[in-house]
């Protein structure tokens, strides 16, 4: 099975001129390729946020390319596994800075996350309680 068929519904179409502006990102004739459902979901959250106006896309560019910059300061490879998280980190990296959560309120949501998924029987969807 190719990564496109167990991935998330595709990401709304990002202009050429958006996509263009980013660090090069795993993509084939058609737009972004996703090896995982939450990558696409990061993607969509970081376009949408751009969308209503959160963010510039040239300021989301610039923050990614700082992350990854960052990353290969650290040595960590180049081979795309870890293009993803490096786009969440930007994102959050973001958003808090933009005042839209804060950094504890990100770390309870990843342990309430982290919580549901190892009490979640194989095979099933992860899901968060009401108090998540």
């Amino acid at each position: 099975m190719s990564p496109r068929e167990d991935a998330a519904p595709p990401a709304p179409r990002v202009d050429a001129e958006r996509l263009a502006a980013l660090p090069p990102l795993p993509r084939d004739e058609e737009g972004p390729v996703f090896a995982a459902p939450w990558q696409a979901q990061a993607f969509a959250l970081a376009v949408k946020l751009s969308e209503q106006g959160h963010f510039t896309w040239k300021e989301w560019a610039a923050v990614l390319a700082d992350e990854l910059k960052a990353a290969a300061d650290r040595g960590e490879p180049d081979d795309g596994s870890r293009y993803y998280h490096h786009w969440v980190a930007a994102l959050e990296r973001l958003v808090t800075g933009k005042g839209l959560t804060d950094s504890p309120a990100l770390a309870d949501r990843k342990e309430a996350w982290a919580d549901a998924y190892r009490h979640t029987p194989h095979g099933r969807p992860v899901v968060l309680g009401k108090a998540d």
